[in-house]
């Protein structure tokens, strides 16, 4: 059975700026930037990719998220409705039905509501496992919040493939325990050192869910690469390794600009591409998978 795949924003974050963060026009006002997570339906169970913020950051945000994000930075509009057992609820599951959690990384607009689903199995890299845990600089202490997960205990870890199978030129890891071959890791390292891509195979062509890999949908362009600068400064500020970030980047440019019949490309927080694939989810099965995003001029996003 080909994997269903729901697009949900589990919350948008509000950061100052406006045109300069998220490329909207006006310059004044909030800026718009969703989290972008996934609920795959596969035939067996269902598997959430990334978790947005969860439950008891909206309950009791202050002890959870570091005053540099929660109040300056990213400013999240924290509702109950928008987080993922939330959301998944209105679809008719239950949080026990999630049995599988594929995270791109462990910062705190990605993992905060790993603890909204105790019985879920975490897979990530081993890098940015250990990364988290280590927590060795105040940045890590800043974006790894441990109040989020500490008291996961069903943790997978994967290490950082060297050589062997291949995914479009990409190192990957194919065999996730437990789980289908349609879904794998794409190692995107940069913006943390365990950064990683989740491919999902829909029936004949891909979606790549690139994380933090880029945030604006310019940055995809090969001959513009346009980003917002309050944006390209964040993620700037935000890199753990600059010279990988670019790199990847420059890979993704390359996959998007080759393959665009074969793989869809779309990132953590930038509102139009979710848009458009919310709209995809809308359209049947096979007209969707011949379908490719077209970015519009303005963003509708409600926040």
């Amino acid at each position: 059975m080909p994997l269903r795949i729901h697009h949900l924003n589990c919350t948008t974050m509000c950061p100052p700026g406006r045109r300069l963060m998220d490329g909207r026009k006006g310059v004044s006002g909030p800026a718009a930037l969703v989290c972008h997570c996934l609920l795959v339906e596969t035939d067996r169970s269902l598997v959430l990719v990334d978790t947005g913020f969860g439950l008891n950051d909206v309950r009791d945000p202050r002890p959870r998220l570091s005053p540099l994000f929660l109040n300056a930075l990213c400013r999240p509009r924290l509702h109950e409705g928008m987080t993922a057992i939330r959301q998944i609820e209105r679809l008719g599951f239950k949080a026990s039905d999630v049995t599988d959690i594929l995270l791109t990384h462990l910062d705190f607009d990605h993992a905060g509501g790993l603890d909204d689903f105790p019985g879920a199995r975490v897979h990530l890299l081993d890098a940015e496992y250990q990364a988290a845990v280590a927590q060795t600089t105040a940045l890590d202490r800043r974006r790894f919040r441990p109040q989020q997960w500490m008291h996961q205990t069903n943790w997978v870890t994967y290490p950082t493939p060297k050589g062997g199978e291949r995914w479009y030129g990409f190192e990957c890891v194919r065999e996730l325990s437990g789980l289908p071959p349609e879904l794998l890791f794409v190692p995107l390292l940069g913006h943390t050192l365990g950064h990683a891509g989740i491919a999902l195979n829909v029936g004949g062509r891909w979606l790549l869910h690139a994380g933090d890999a880029y945030f604006h949908h310019g940055e995809m362009d090969p001959a513009r690469r346009r980003c917002p600068p309050g944006l390209r400064f964040y993620q700037t500020l935000m890199q753990k390794d600059a010279r990988l970030r670019h790199y990847n980047q420059e890979r993704l440019r390359g996959l998007a600009m080759r393959h665009r019949s074969e793989v869809t490309i779309f990132c953590a927080h930038d509102a139009m591409e979710f848009e458009q694939m919310e709209e995809q989810e809308k359209v049947p099965a096979d007209s969707a998978l011949r379908m490719m995003p077209i970015v519009q001029p303005e963003s509708t996003l409600r926040i």
